[in-house]
């Protein structure tokens, strides 16, 4: 009797961004996990400060007007739903954004369950200069992964496009004090990345090790 064919590897891509520049690098993972025939939800973390607040750095709120319209917020039921997730974040003050760590400290039901356990988990950051900070808030990101039990993979020196842009912990941009737009390596590196992830991930899904929303 035929096999039927596998399931596509289910990727969150969960993000926060002020400017647009992570959103640019989660836009285009998330078109190049469509294409290795991956099922994607793009998903921004809302604010968590008020609009006064937000009103005293110049775009922050209609920015975040503009892509609230484009992405749901990421859900408890998005973390479960997937089988990889890779988190995009800003660099601010050597530490991912308040946002992003704000979603991740609401899966403490989902850790206590171990409903992440075995899922795969990979980061990706933006930082306004050279040493502002992408490999150590991306290696930061690690850490939650842990405690959930993840599988954590590293995008490594595994292509040429990762010797351009980005770091082995994962892929990154420098945007400058003008927030310019990712670089086209910048672009390549984050799609190796997210190409290595749903790879990964699929074997893993045909092995039959994610967790048991795939019985």
């Amino acid at each position: 009797m035929p096999h039927s064919a596998p399931e596509p590897v289910r990727l969150l891509i969960a993000f926060y961004s002020r400017s647009g520049s992570v959103e640019t690098l989660a836009v285009a993972a998330a078109e190049a996990a469509r294409q290795a025939g991956a099922t994607v939800r793009l998903r921004r973390a809302r604010e968590v400060v008020d609009r006064e607040t937000m009103a005293q750095v110049k775009g922050w709120a209609e920015e975040a007007e503009r892509q609230n319209a484009l992405y749901a917020a990421p859900t408890h039921e998005d973390a479960e739903w997937a089988d990889a997730i890779l988190f995009g974040t800003p660099c601010y003050f050597g530490a991912m954004a308040t946002e992003l760590k704000a979603f991740l400290d609401q899966l403490g039901p989902q850790w206590k369950r171990g409903a992440l356990a075995g899922k795969v988990g990979g980061a990706f950051a933006v930082a306004s200069w050279p040493h502002g900070g992408s490999e150590v808030v991306t290696l930061s990101l690690y850490a939650p992964m842990a405690h959930l039990g993840m599988v954590i993979l590293p995008p490594g020196y595994t292509d040429a496009a990762m010797l351009e842009a980005g770091s082995p912990y994962g892929a990154s941009a420098i945007v400058g004090a003008e927030n310019h737009d990712p670089r086209p390596e910048d672009l390549d590196a984050i799609r190796h990345q997210t190409r290595r992830t749903v790879a990964i991930t699929g074997a893993l899904v045909s092995a039959g090790e994610m967790p048991s929303h795939r019985a």
